[in-house]
């Protein structure tokens, strides 16, 4: 399995969408905030060497001493404040770590039901591969539109996959991609994409369907169903 594997946890954002005006990685879930279920996994797994936290700047203070030191995370060496998009939040974290380090995996903090099975999944793919990431085969009939809103196209659900985090990587080759991305100023949705943009191929591995990404107050319900089902 992959060694020397470092962790960037990207908890930048706003999360308009939740109506709160507390960032959803901090919001409250069974007594500890969203982010924490994530840093507790990271901490625990044998593999991972070290943890990267990226905050906005107004958040950084609350985060290292409210949730990093008070919750005496050994793994964490720093919190740092992300840019005005995900990808420079990332980019900032990567630009931090380390050029020995091996493997990197970059995880969304508001996904607090990470399984051990899938992230030794990725790391299996990453080191055959390069490059993974967890995907789950899509429920829903999926459609292409054109700009007037009609159907163009009805896609073949059986090879579309909603791709969820950790995505797992090579670090030498996710970092020569941001690098280039940030030389043409590219933005993607996801650090895959970029992989797949300057690099090359990126495996998709099982994912979970319980590892949701908590974006709504719905989803909010949901986790917090799935947690007490857990308990």
């Amino acid at each position: 399995m992959a060694d020397n594997l470092r962790v960037v946890i990207a908890a930048a954002g706003q999360g308009s969408r939740m109506g709160s005006k507390t960032n959803k990685q901090f919001i409250m879930l069974n007594h500890k905030p969203v982010i924490a279920y994530s840093l507790d996994f990271f901490e625990r797994h044998n593999a991972v060497d070290e943890i990267v936290v990226v905050t906005s700047a107004r958040e950084l203070e609350y985060c290292r001493d409210e949730i990093i030191a008070r919750n005496k995370y050994q793994k964490v060496s720093a919190v740092l404040a992300g840019g005005q998009e995900r990808q420079d939040s990332v980019w900032a974290a990567l630009q931090y770590l380390a050029r020995d380090t091996d493997y990197v995996a970059v995880h969304d903090g508001a996904r607090p039901l990470l399984s051990t099975d899938v992230l030794n999944r990725l790391l299996e793919a990453a080191e055959d591969w390069g490059a993974a990431i967890p995907g789950v085969p899509s429920r829903d009939t999926v459609k292409m539109i054109n700009k007037d809103s009609f159907v163009r196209q009805t896609l073949d659900r059986s090879v579309v996959y909603s791709i969820q985090t950790p995505q797992v990587f090579k670090f030498k080759e996710l970092y020569t991609a941001y690098k280039y991305a940030e030389e043409e100023d590219f933005y993607a949705t996801d650090d895959a994409a970029l992989f797949e943009k300057y690099i090359g191929q990126v495996k998709v591995v099982e994912g979970s369907y319980d590892n949701i990404k908590i974006t709504t107050p719905l989803d909010l319900v949901f986790v917090q169903t799935l947690l007490n089902r857990m308990d």
